[in-house]
């Protein structure tokens, strides 16, 4: 499919894949049946319904699960937004290219194929105190790179990213998607003192200043980046495809906003991996009504809460599909 223009974004929901209602009974009535009281495995059960009912499949598995970064820089760093030198963008990926990272550790210990994109990390997306971060045609690019990354023959997606200043990036699109004042979205991202948290503050005052009353996808163009519309991108293909997906913190979360806003059916396949330490991503997941997997302090970014949550996604269908029913093992039911 190609992404032709961010008006129709919201529309896709009415065309697009809905939950499968008869898999996810089907899923609910065998954790019902299985050797444990019901209910008593949490979220556990939760989860393992949750990816019965996308991949259509009472009983399923992870053959195959995909993670993508993405990776962009930011006219707002210009603002003095971040500590780090835009460098450092272009620098991790190559360390995500030789494996040093962490997310490449968790990718190995947790069974996920990585793939890192970068994003035309020598053209920065403009300064949004000045204007448009992006336009239209940029933002639909990004998008469409996102949306062609996805594997159709995954069972689940992780999605993460990179890009020095884009926790500004993410602080910006939160404010104008759900309101509220700015500081209480803005954290110390990469490392930022005091004064460079004012600074992040006193950039995205001006930049909704300028930028104010846009629907949701013209909020991604005006205030985001391109990796948080390649992350958009992937969230929409991975629903044609009916592959759930594994968002990771408050940067990721935060770009995948913008189609939750749009309409929220958008996000319906899609779990949070981890509540991240940045102060926004408790307020961001009230928002859009959904409950991270993990809460562990993490705030790195890079998919590694979202790669770290498919390991208890993994238990969680290990149990739904390896446990013997009362019938089978032969134990008196209540």
């Amino acid at each position: 499919m190609t992404l032709t223009s961010l008006a129709a974004i919201a529309g896709l929901a009415e065309t697009f894949p809905l939950a499968d209602a008869a898999a996810a009974d089907a899923a609910r009535a065998r954790q019902n049946s299985l050797t444990k009281p019901p209910g008593s495995l949490g979220r556990l059960e939760e989860l393992a319904v949750f990816m019965a009912t996308w991949r259509g499949r009472a009983r399923p598995t992870i053959d195959r699960a995909q993670a993508l970064v993405f990776a962009g820089n930011h006219g707002i760093c210009a603002q003095g937004v971040n500590p780090y030198p835009q460098e450092v963008t272009a620098q991790m990926v190559g360390n995500f290219q030789a494996g040093g990272a962490a997310i490449n550790q968790l990718c190995r210990a947790n069974g996920a194929d990585l793939s890192v994109i970068a994003l035309d990390l020598d053209r920065p997306t403009a300064d949004f105190t000045q204007g448009p971060a992006m336009s239209e045609a940029e933002t639909l690019a990004a998008m469409q790179a996102g949306w062609d990354a996805v594997d159709a023959k995954a069972d689940v997606l992780i999605l993460g990213e990179m890009g020095i200043g884009n926790s500004t990036i993410a602080a910006a699109m939160a404010v104008a998607l759900f309101g509220g004042e700015v500081a209480a979205w803005v954290g110390a991202g990469t490392g930022s003192d005091s004064a460079g948290i004012k600074r992040k503050i006193a950039a995205i005052e001006k930049g909704l200043t300028r930028h104010s009353g846009l629907p949701a996808m013209g909020v991604l163009a005006a205030l985001g980046g391109r990796e948080q519309a390649a992350i958009c991108g992937a969230v929409l293909a991975a629903r044609v495809a009916r592959i759930p997906v594994i968002l990771d913190g408050f940067i990721c979360t935060a770009a995948a906003s913008a189609l939750f806003a749009a309409d929220p059916r958008l996000l319906d396949h899609c779990l949070v991996g981890h509540c991240s330490a940045e102060p926004g991503h408790r307020k961001l997941l009230a928002a859009i009504d959904k409950k991270a997997v993990l809460d562990f302090d993490m705030r790195l970014g890079e998919g590694s809460g979202a790669a770290l949550a498919l390991g208890i996604l993994r238990s969680a269908l290990e149990v739904h599909n390896g446990m013997a029913t009362f019938g089978e093992a032969g134990v008196s039911e209540a």
